[in-house]
């Protein structure tokens, strides 16, 4: 089993039912398992237009390989109506894999660790709440101008 974080975000519809919907998802994965969940939170979005985003982050322990767990992860977006008109437009759900395991990589369709997980209020604070030895006092400092509210 390797663990792997996941951030959740929907904007569109009703984001909270969406977003723990998507938590018992991820939980009914083929050889996957939610083992601890953050709070929820408001959050402006970032880089975008549109109503505030509800957010969470997920740990998963799996035996899905990188890719095959990004698949699988699309394929709840899909289910939950996502759509990807634009870059960043209001989405039904997102669902991001910020690290699986120790693995480091780069291909066409995913980067870990998430290249800007360490920019965003919205990952950082729900994974400091799960994994706080992942997530430092410095980064927290540096989003601490981003709109965030705990639910």
């Amino acid at each position: 089993m390797t663990r792997a974080f996941i951030a959740l975000g929907a904007n569109l519809g009703d984001a909270r039912a969406v977003v723990l919907q998507a938590m018992e998802g991820l939980d009914g994965l083929a050889g996957s398992r939610v083992t601890a969940r953050s709070s929820l939170y408001r959050s402006a979005p970032v880089d975008a237009t549109g109503p505030d985003f509800i957010n969470a982050v997920v740990a998963l322990d799996t035996m899905l390989a990188p890719e095959a767990l990004l698949a699988e992860l699309q394929r709840l977006e899909r289910a939950a109506g996502r759509e990807r008109p634009y870059r960043n437009a209001p989405r039904t759900l997102d669902l991001d894999l910020l690290s699986h395991g120790e693995a480091a990589l780069r291909t066409d369709h995913l980067t870990l660790p998430h290249p800007r997980m360490h920019e965003r209020a919205f990952v950082l604070q729900p994974l400091a709440e799960i994994a706080p030895a992942l997530v430092t006092a410095a980064q927290l400092d540096a989003v601490a101008g981003q709109t965030i509210e705990r639910l």
